[in-house]
């Protein structure tokens, strides 16, 4: 039986990880702000949007040509968090209504909740045909225009985000060392295209080959106060790592393990000349 292989793109390899991120998917300046339970395509591109300098608005074409494919290395738990706004303040500079008008003394404290992904970690790849593209990405994300942030500015990566550029990026996604011990559960892949590449296991109650939900986080127009998106179909997949990926937990044994699979990856191999001498 063959095993299936990736399609060999380009494309820019990315860690998401942070003590806390989140990826808003539904609620839009709610007193609930949720998040997603992966990186959405929204805000994985705002993301970039902010290492190139882009303001919110700005023509992104270039980015909305990018497909994304994640993995979930840790899906983390959600952390509900409670805000509170305007309290103890004179009604003139209390929150304002949605008429524009000010609250009395007994609503000027505005409650909320914001969800968050807490102990989370995705690697995500990035791919396009056009390198031009991929190399704006690549410098912008070395050199960030802007501070990054995972869905909300309380949420810096952990780390830097971009972790490789390469010509055959859905292959490098599969060779990464994985922040967990072995055995483990299977690790869920997600993208906006079939997963029919994914090496498949007897137990896999699906192959990744139908959609299997469908998200509005294909963003249209960025304008504040004017935002859009379009839905996406997203599949979803399950790919069972080979044991010698497992390096740990998320910790030093984890670290060590990124940073030699990133000298491997970027050293070059030696010349016939060093081989022979």
């Amino acid at each position: 039986m063959t095993t299936p292989q990736p399609p060999q793109e380009p494309g820019l390899l990315l860690r998401l990880a942070a003590p806390l991120q989140s990826w808003g998917e539904r609620s839009h300046f709610t007193e609930e702000r949720d998040t997603a339970a992966f990186p959405t395509k929204s805000g994985v591109l705002g993301l970039l949007s902010c290492a190139l300098g882009r303001h919110r608005g700005q023509a992104n074409e270039d980015l909305r040509r990018l497909r994304l494919t994640v993995r979930v290395d840790r899906p983390g738990y959600v952390l509900r968090d409670l805000h509170t706004v305007g309290g103890g303040l004179a009604p003139k500079d209390t929150v304002r209504t949605a008429k524009g008008g000010t609250r009395g003394a007994d609503k000027s404290t505005v409650y909320g909740h914001r969800l968050y992904l807490a102990d989370a970690a995705f690697v995500c790849a990035l791919t396009c045909q056009e390198e031009a593209v991929l190399n704006r990405c690549a410098d912008a994300l070395t050199a960030p225009h802007w501070p990054l942030y995972l869905g909300r500015r309380g949420c810096p990566p952990e780390g830097p985000v971009l972790l490789d550029r390469s010509p055959d990026v859905l292959n490098s996604l599969l060779h990464l060392p994985l922040p967990a011990k072995a055995p483990a559960p299977a690790v869920t892949v997600l993208a906006d295209r079939p997963l029919g590449w994914l090496p498949r296991h007897p137990e896999d109650p699906d192959d990744g080959t139908r959609p299997s939900s469908e998200v509005q986080d294909e963003p249209v127009d960025t304008t504040p106060h004017r935002r859009a998106f379009r839905t996406r179909r997203l599949y979803r997949g399950s790919w069972h790592p080979p044991e010698h990926l497992y390096t740990d937990k998320l910790g030093t044994n984890y670290l060590k393990a990124l940073a030699a699979h990133r000298h491997a990856a970027t050293t070059p191999p030696p010349s016939s000349a060093e081989v022979a001498g």
